[in-house]
C-alpha cells in the first residue's frame, strides 16, 4: 500500500464532523484529533513554521530550495465532515480493479452503489475504488485534499531537483458549515496566490462559485380551538405554505443546473401559533442574485399586507459572493492550473461551482483562490467514493503547479 492510500485511510477513520448548533470554534471538539495527527505528520516530513492556533488551524511552510525571486504559493483543504450525514465510524474498503459492477457495500441492509444510479462510475473501470461500508459518507470531502496537499509535499522533498519557491499549506476546521475562513490569518499565510484542493472528479478547476445568502422567516399566528376558529384563527403553517407557493417553482434546486440559481426551503418547523422557515438563496449572476432577494422580501410584504393581524418577518443574510470578480484580474493562476493539468495529460474541467468554498471567501479577503479536484464522488453521503489514481494525479497536479511556479513558467 502506498503511502498516499494509507494516509487517507488512517484520517477518514478519525472523526471529525464539524456542528452546526456549536458557536465554538471548531463547532467539535473532535476536530483536534485530526488536526494533532496532522500537526505530527508535517513534523515528521520537516516543514517549517507549523502552527495549531487555539481555534484549530494548521499553518506549515516548506521553504524555497531555489535563490530565484519565485512567489510564495499554498495549497488549503479543510478537516471536517458534513454533520448532514453520519460522519462517524467510517469503514473504508477499497476495490480493486473495478468491473463497471454493481458494488455491494452492506449486503445486510442491501445499499449498493451502482453505475445505474452513478454513471460516472464507469469512467474508473480498471482502476481502484475506496468506498464505504453503507453506513457512513467517506470523508473524501475533504481529507483527500489534506491527503493530497501532504503528500505532494513529500515528493517536493524527496525530489530536491524539482525548483520551488515558498509553499504554505493550510488546513481549516468547519468548512462544511460554512465558517472555514472565518478565523483563517490570510496575513500571516503570506501567500501571493493559492488554492483549495476541495473539488470533485479528476480534472475540475473551479474559479465561479455561487453567490449565497440566507433568509430566515417567521410567522406568528393565532391558535384557536379549531370548534370556534372562524374568523380568528391564524394558521401560521399555511401562511408559510403561501409563502412558498408564491416563489417561482422552476427556480427550486432540483429544477436547476449550471448557472441557474435557486431558492432552497431548508427547514420548516411550525404550529398553528408560530412556524419559522429556513431558506437558502443561490445565484452566480450578482443581479439576479439580489433580484431573487428581493422576491422573496416582496411575498413577505405581500403577506404582512394581507394577514394584518399576524406578525410577519423576514431576515436575509448575505454568506459569500461568487470569487470570479476576484479571480479575473489574476487569470493567469487558473491558466497556470490548466497548463500544469495538461502537462499530466489530465483534461481539464473548468465549470462553475454550484455551491461555494473557503476560497471564495478568502478571495475576498486577498488571497486568490481557486479550486482543485480531489478525485472524489457523491460526497456527503454514504455513496461517497474516490478513486485513487485521481488522488494520485492531484498529488502530481499539486507538484507540478510548484514546479511550474519555481521555473516562472506561467
Amino acid at each position: 500500500m502506498n503511502s498516499l492510500v494509507e494516509r487517507f485511510l488512517k484520517y477518514v477513520q478519525i472523526d471529525t464532523d464539524s456542528n452546526p448548533e456549536s458557536n465554538a470554534c471548531p463547532s467539535s471538539e473532535i476536530q483536534w484529533d485530526l488536526a494533532k495527527v496532522i500537526v505530527e505528520d508535517l513534523k515528521a516530513l520537516g516543514m517549517e513554521d507549523i502552527t495549531l492556533d487555539e481555534n484549530c488551524y494548521i499553518m506549515a511552510t516548506l521553504p524555497a530550495n531555489c535563490d530565484e525571486d519565485i512567489p510564495a504559493i499554498g495549497f488549503i483543504a479543510h478537516m471536517d465532515t458534513a454533520p448532514s450525514y453520519n460522519g462517524r465510524g467510517v469503514k473504508p474498503r477499497i476495490v480493486e480493479n473495478y468491473n463497471g459492477e454493481d458494488i455491494v457495500l452492506n449486503a445486510d441492509e442491501n445499499v449498493i452503489l451502482s453505475p445505474k444510479d452513478f454513471a460516472h462510475m464507469k469512467n474508473y473501470i480498471g482502476q481502484d475504488l475506496i468506498v464505504t461500508d453503507g453506513s457512513s459518507l467517506l470523508g473524501a470531502d475533504d481529507k483527500a485534499g489534506i491527503v493530497e496537499i501532504i503528500e505532494a509535499i513529500k515528493y517536493l522533498k524527496e525530489h530536491p531537483e524539482i525548483k520551488h519557491g515558498v509553499i504554505k499549506v493550510g488546513f481549516t476546521p468547519d468548512e462544511e458549515i460554512g465558517r472555514g475562513a472565518d478565523l483563517f490569518d490570510v496575513q500571516k499565510f503570506d501567500c501571493k496566490f493559492a488554492y483549495t484542493v476541495d473539488g470533485g472528479e479528476l480534472g475540475e478547476l473551479e474559479y465561479e462559485n455561487f453567490n449565497a445568502a440566507s433568509a430566515t422567516v417567521k410567522i406568528q399566528g393565532r391558535d384557536i380551538h379549531p370548534g370556534s376558529a372562524k374568523n380568528s384563527m391564524i394558521n401560521s403553517i399555511m401562511i408559510a405554505m403561501e409563502l412558498n407557493a408564491m416563489l417561482p417553482c422552476d427556480q427550486r434546486p432540483e429544477h436547476t443546473e449550471n448557472y441557474e440559481g435557486f431558492f432552497l426551503l431548508d427547514e420548516l418547523t411550525g404550529t398553528v401559533e408560530n412556524t419559522k422557515m429556513e431558506y437558502i438563496i443561490r445565484d452566480h449572476s450578482m443581479r439576479k442574485f439580489n433580484e431573487k432577494k428581493i422576491v422573496i422580501k416582496d411575498a413577505v410584504q405581500y403577506l404582512a399586507k394581507k394577514y394584518k393581524d399576524a406578525k410577519i418577518e423576514i431576515e436575509v443574510k448575505d454568506s459569500y459572493y461568487n470569487m470570479r470578480e476576484k479571480i479575473e484580474p489574476v487569470m493567469y493562476i487558473i491558466d497556470l492550473a490548466k497548463k500544469s493539468m495538461e502537462e499530466l495529460e489530465i483534461v481539464p474541467n473548468i465549470r462553475p461551482i454550484r455551491g461555494g468554498t473557503d476560497g471564495a471567501r478568502l478571495s475576498y479577503r486577498g488571497l486568490p483562490c481557486p479550486n482543485l479536484f480531489t478525485g472524489g464522488h457523491n460526497f456527503h453521503g454514504r455513496f461517497e467514493y474516490i478513486c485513487i489514481q485521481s488522488m494520485e494525479k492531484a498529488r502530481d497536479l499539486i507538484v507540478k503547479i510548484a514546479e511550474n511556479v519555481g521555473k516562472k513558467n506561467y
